[in-house]
């Protein structure tokens, strides 16, 4: 026989009020990032504009727009960059997200706003670029490079699949870390690597702490590893894409030093 205690908490995954926008979010109530756009800004979510994403303007301004464009987008996370390229007209947008919980977020955002022309898939993007043949107009990978053990393998997994590439990402700078008490005491160890001809020393990043929140959007291992920044432009370099345009550098970023390159070939 269920327990009284048991038989509450299973009551309590019933919404009893009327069905609104509200009522989905809730599902996720004090995990979000991001806030949404306008009309529905009044809603309760996150905090941050990754709906209205000065970067991702930045993008579509430098690429003189991505309409009729398909893009593959890494790490969509709650939908907001998805949003922004389907209202910009691409012809369609393939993201690929492998945390259960942003997943099931984008999918709410997909119902709340209604996104036409994007697909959510859910799974490993590293394993869906390895299995793939398939080629895109742009590839969007927006906070995702630092949270991967091995990030010049991506670069490289992302060179086979498209010609343009928007990434934004932190960098390890040592003497910007060092003076960041918050952030510091996170790096570990160093290790050489090299990867089809290119070599790198790639710095370890641990959650830690991190890791309890339901709200944790990092990789999917206990540590990652960082690259310096002169690493990240020399293996866009090696790899094919020669022409390297920098905006939102934001050496102070209280998260570690940050920039934006939208790399073509």
């Amino acid at each position: 026989m269920n327990s009284p205690a048991k038989l509450e908490a299973t009551l309590d995954s019933y919404v009893t009020s009327v069905p609104s926008p509200q009522n989905m979010l809730d599902v996720f109530r004090g995990e979000w990032s991001s806030r949404f756009p306008p009309p529905h800004d009044s809603l309760s979510a996150g905090p941050i504009p990754l709906f209205q994403d000065d970067r991702i303007h930045w993008m579509i301004q430098q690429l003189g727009g991505v309409g009729g464009h398909r893009v593959l987008e890494l790490g969509p996370l709650e939908a907001g960059h998805s949003y922004m390229l389907d209202r910009a007209g691409a012809m369609s947008v393939l993201a690929v997200e492998a945390n259960q919980r942003a997943f099931l977020k984008c999918l709410i955002a997909k119902e709340i706003l209604g996104l036409p022309r994007v697909d959510f898939f859910l799974g490993d993007f590293r394993e869906f670029l390895a299995e793939t043949r398939e080629h895109w107009d742009l590839c969007v990978a927006s906070g995702v490079l630092y949270h991967m053990r091995d990030p010049v393998q991506l670069l490289a997994q992302i060179a086979d699949h498209t010609d343009k590439l928007f990434l934004w990402t932190h960098y390890y700078e040592p003497s910007i870390i060092a003076a960041n008490p918050n952030l510091k005491h996170r790096f570990g160890a160093r290790i050489a690597k090299e990867t089809n001809g290119f070599s790198y020393t790639l710095q370890r990043f641990n959650y830690l702490e991190a890791l309890n929140g339901k709200g944790f959007c990092g990789g999917s291992a206990q540590y990652s590893h960082w690259l310096r920044r002169d690493a990240i432009l020399n293996g866009l370099r090696h790899f094919g894409f020669q022409n390297l345009s920098i905006g939102h550098e934001t050496p102070d970023h209280p998260h570690g030093p940050s920039f934006a390159v939208l790399a073509t070939k």
